[in-house]
């Protein structure tokens, strides 16, 4: 039988005290979202008459998944990133920002000052010399369709294992990531490699958790996407490979409609010539739209702590 505490004189001062009401200093806002959380949580207790040996296994839970790096890994995979973009898409739509190419999650694997290039740029080191070669190419133009020069095209992938450069220590440095400025088309194209979609470390705490909730932990094979141009809205995407077993099967929520791009193979070789190339390859083409805007606050990415970001050019 669950006992019922919540609305005890002894619960809502106990509340009141840890979420600092009864002291002076502090930040105020942090204070009423501390309270708000710790209610729920107490509620969550008395609701599902959490056991202390249920309770104490989930903080043990946070503290592995502190010391496993995984939090911004868990984050994606259940919804809280997905929710935030739901939340922005709805604030653009009521702030008449709305259209242009739909945005979807960061991830947790973007790196700083990747190199840049004018229009083009190789983006692999060719050491995967059995990896399918990519040339990945696409405009960014505004809301009528018009070219946008110097747009900054800042993208990255994972390797054929399904691993990102800087986080896996065998690639090397700003392997699989290029900033490229578009040209005087607004185009920009990259030589690349196709990449492998990755699933969660098997014996993490993330899996751990999906595991208990009957969930996969995998990802399709994807690309992602920073675009940004002074006068227009920063653009954080990314594009799955049509036809991977998970595409639209994401357990990160990133699948969206309109950002699931074929991979054509190619095997004319008059268009591998045009790509400097003499061999098969696959195109992927990615177009975008940049929606402008006068409100700086919205021209570049949230903040939010990333590798080397700050100490990069």
């Amino acid at each position: 039988m669950t006992v019922k505490t919540m609305q005890t004189a002894d619960v809502k001062d106990l509340l009141e005290k840890v979420a600092g009401f009864n002291q002076d200093g502090g930040d105020e806002r942090v204070k009423k979202i501390v309270h708000r959380f710790m209610h729920d949580v107490f509620q969550l207790i008395e609701d599902f008459d959490v056991t202390p040996e249920e309770f104490w296994q989930a903080v043990y839970y946070v503290g592995d998944l502190g010391k496993n790096g995984e939090a911004a890994l868990l984050a994606p995979g259940l919804g809280m990133d997905k929710y935030l973009d739901i939340r922005m898409d709805a604030e653009d739509e009521q702030a008449g920002l709305a259209g242009g190419t739909p945005r979807t999650i960061e991830g947790p694997l973007y790196v700083a000052g990747a190199p840049m290039s004018e229009g083009f740029a190789r983006m692999d080191d060719g050491s995967d010399e059995n990896a399918e070669t990519m040339i990945l190419t696409g405009q960014v133009t505004e809301e009528n369709g018009n070219p946008l020069v110097n747009a900054v095209v800042d993208v990255w992938h994972a390797n054929t294992m399904g691993n990102y450069s800087y986080f896996d220590q065998s690639q090397s440095e700003y392997n699989l990531r290029r900033r490229i400025r578009t040209d005087e088309n607004g185009r920009y194209t990259a030589q690349s490699i196709i990449p492998a979609g990755y699933g969660c470390p098997p014996e993490g705490s993330t899996q751990a958790l999906l595991n208990l909730l009957g969930r996969h932990g995998n990802r399709p094979a994807h690309i992602h996407f920073f675009i940004s141009k002074s006068g227009f809205k920063h653009l954080t995407t990314q594009i799955n490979l049509a036809g991977d077993e998970y595409t639209y099967d994401d357990f990160a929520f990133a699948t969206r409609e309109e950002l699931v791009v074929e991979a054509n193979r190619i095997d004319d070789p008059a268009q591998a010539e045009g790509y400097g190339l003499n061999k098969p390859f696959t195109k992927v083409e990615f177009n975008i739209q940049l929606v402008s805007t006068d409100k700086p606050e919205l021209q570049s990415r949230h903040e939010r702590k990333r590798a080397l970001e700050g100490e990069a050019a």
